[in-house]
């Protein structure tokens, strides 16, 4: 099995990987963010994508999410991590801490979120958008390493780039969300379509600005090189324990169409 990795802001590098090969892939859609980075991480096949390419250079709006899932698809990709920096709306959650979230409340306006939008409608059921077999394993191996992180959790997505109004951040609080950020979806969701387990790290940078505070980008750089290295080391740790594995999620699309 290969594991795909979906490098989110502060995650650019392949670093992790050995004997890394860049691979260049055309699509129906476009061009991926940047050209795919494949090797092996302790033993296992793994390819990097950054979500943003190269410098950060593709704000959320903008990055070619049919593209970059279609890409990992076709290059035997059957498990996506995805690494991603989120705010907090919660006190309990603080900034450095991971988050495995379980849900998400979808709030872009302007993003293509189906494969299907020709000829056939696909109804893909999103009740629980996130692999529950990834999200247990990677809670697990945190427990173990010690990395401050919470089990589950709603996700607001918006469509950015830039941040939310006070009044919009106290309204997502009243939602009982956990965490927002910007790019969760529609990434889960193409997994989804293409039967494919996806799970995504939230890494907390800062607390979103109901907390009376601005949301600054520098402070959430540094926390962010933080997470990036707890990160990478969950998952090292939990890598080898996702191959050979099957859940519903190949199924996805099974009573999809009508």
């Amino acid at each position: 099995m290969k594991i795909g990795l979906i490098g989110g802001t502060g995650m650019y590098d392949a670093d992790l990987l050995e004997d890394a090969q860049p691979v260049t892939i055309d699509t129906p859609y476009g061009q991926p963010s940047q050209p795919i980075m494949s090797g092996k991480l302790n033993g296992v096949d793994v390819v990097i994508i950054p979500r943003h390419g190269a410098g950060h250079a593709i704000n959320p709006t903008h990055v070619n999410y049919r593209a970059n899932i279609w890409a990992l698809k076709q290059l035997g990709v059957e498990r996506i991590i995805a690494p991603c920096a989120v705010g907090s709306l919660q006190e309990h959650i603080k900034p450095g801490d991971l988050v495995f979230v379980d849900q998400f409340i979808d709030r872009t306006t302007k993003r293509i979120s189906t494969f299907y939008e020709e000829n056939k409608v696909a109804h893909v059921p999103i009740a629980e958008p996130f692999c529950e077999d990834l999200r247990k394993r990677l809670a697990k191996h945190a427990l173990q390493l010690g990395i401050p992180h919470h089990e589950k959790g709603t996700n607001v997505i918006i469509e950015g780039p830039r941040f939310s109004t006070r009044a919009e951040s106290e309204l997502f609080r009243s939602w009982n969300a956990q965490t927002i950020n910007m790019t969760m979806v529609p990434e889960a969701v193409l997994a989804r379509e293409q039967e494919l387990c996806y799970v995504s790290i939230a890494q907390v940078t800062d607390y979103d600005c109901w907390r009376d505070s601005v949301v600054n980008i520098q402070d959430i750089i540094e926390t962010l090189q933080q997470n990036v290295h707890k990160t990478k080391q969950l998952i090292s740790s939990v890598i080898t324990e996702l191959v050979d594995r099957e859940c519903s999620c190949k199924e996805s699309m099974k009573n999809a169409f009508l």
